[in-house]
């Protein structure tokens, strides 16, 4: 039985591993600086909300 789960695991490509994903942005693909709340890199994410094309996104001020 476990050399059965073994085999059928084995017969998976490496690519099908959760592991081996890795987050990135929508739009460009950029795959450091990830905000996963927005699903966008955080260079995009500073664009976008300068635009106002996030919806609750404003600029803090204390």
């Amino acid at each position: 039985q476990r050399e059965e789960a073994r085999l059928g695991l084995q017969k998976l490509p490496r690519d099908a591993s959760p592991v081996r994903l890795r987050n990135r942005d929508q739009v460009d693909g950029r795959p450091r600086g990830y905000l996963r709340k927005f699903g966008v890199s955080r260079v995009r994410f500073r664009e976008m909300a300068h635009k106002g094309e996030l919806p609750g996104v404003t600029k803090s001020s204390w």
